[in-house]
């Protein structure tokens, strides 16, 4: 109540709370896919148009900082962003807009402080850990401890069992990758962007580091980055500008050539089934069961095999 009375003097005379109307759709939805919102959806704040310039400015920083390897101009684009956010926040359209754009524009900064070229030894290992971890960190104790907020969450649980849907698309999303990413990784040569493994040692740390990333991506683009637009944005506006963040990491990272026209809709996809499931776990599994299939690929292309894949050219 006296959040509600605090926003009421805050806002001007006779201008209403915006409201987005996706509570009743994602109700709809997920009750399709038989699942309980045990989670809150982002809480409430004031919202316009206009916010999506800076919140563009902010996500599109991304093309620069990981696309083309562009530190001080994305440096830069991330400060415009934010100042674009700090006026508009201003002006009374938005609130809190700046601080919510300040965190995925911190996880980006964290994240530019080193190549995402793979590797795989032990200072590579480390230094993915430690950095990727931070990106991830610091904007959730931000959240939770500086500003009191809970937006950024990691929603293990969901009280309800998958249904038999959930379980048809597991299949289904196997069976694509399977399909898909050997023909793309061997046709288009971005396996090369991996190191070539051979050694039983090295076999097992690419498999590590291939399900560390993918567990990583997310928790910070999913929990965090959409998160953090959702407050803002109607979900398929918030889906958009995180999948431009996460498709210009996974470029830096080896999905380069063509990987784009794969990379885009995996994106979009895992934004929108967290959002009809609530849950970390369910989009995890589905992200490493891709990632299950690109290490496979990349060890089969350095040695040949398992020769499991139906659609990789002879030779």
């Amino acid at each position: 109540m006296l959040a509600r009375a605090a926003d009421r003097a805050s806002r001007p005379a006779g201008e209403p709370r915006t409201r987005h109307p996706r509570e009743g759709r994602i109700g709809r939805a997920c009750e399709a896919w038989g699942v309980t919102a045990v989670v809150a959806t982002p809480s409430e704040v004031r919202t316009h148009p206009i916010a999506l310039i800076p919140a563009a400015l902010v996500c599109s920083a991304a093309v620069l900082l990981f696309g083309f390897q562009l530190r001080l101009p994305g440096y830069a684009m991330l400060v415009v962003g934010l100042f674009v956010a700090w006026l508009v926040d201003r002006s009374g359209r938005t609130e809190r807009l700046l601080p919510d754009l300040a965190l995925i524009a911190i996880g980006q900064a964290i994240i530019s402080t080193m190549s995402l070229e793979a590797q795989l030894s032990d200072e590579a290992m480390v230094r993915f850990t430690v950095v990727l971890g931070l990106a991830v960190l610091v904007p959730f104790l931000i959240s939770r401890f500086l500003y009191r907020e809970r937006t950024i969450r990691f929603p293990w649980r969901t009280g309800r069992r998958w249904t038999r849907t959930q379980w048809l698309y597991l299949v289904f999303v196997t069976l694509a990758g399977w399909l898909i990413l050997p023909f793309y990784f061997i046709t288009s040569g971005v396996y090369q962007n991996w190191p070539t493994v051979t050694e039983p040692n090295e076999i097992a740390r690419l498999f590590v580091g291939v399900n560390a990333v993918g567990t990583w991506d997310e928790l910070f683009f999913i929990c965090t980055v959409f998160a953090l637009l959702r407050r803002h944005f109607p979900t398929w506006q918030a889906n958009l500008l995180q999948a431009i963040v996460f498709v210009s990491f996974l470029w830096e990272l080896g999905y380069q050539s063509w990987g784009p026209l794969l990379t885009i809709p995996f994106a979009l996809i895992q934004g929108y089934t967290f959002k009809l499931t609530k849950s970390l776990t369910y989009v995890l599994v589905v992200h490493l069961l891709f990632d299950a299939i690109v290490f496979c690929v990349i060890v089969y292309a350095h040695n040949g095999w398992p020769a499991i894949f139906p659609l990789v050219p002879a030779g």
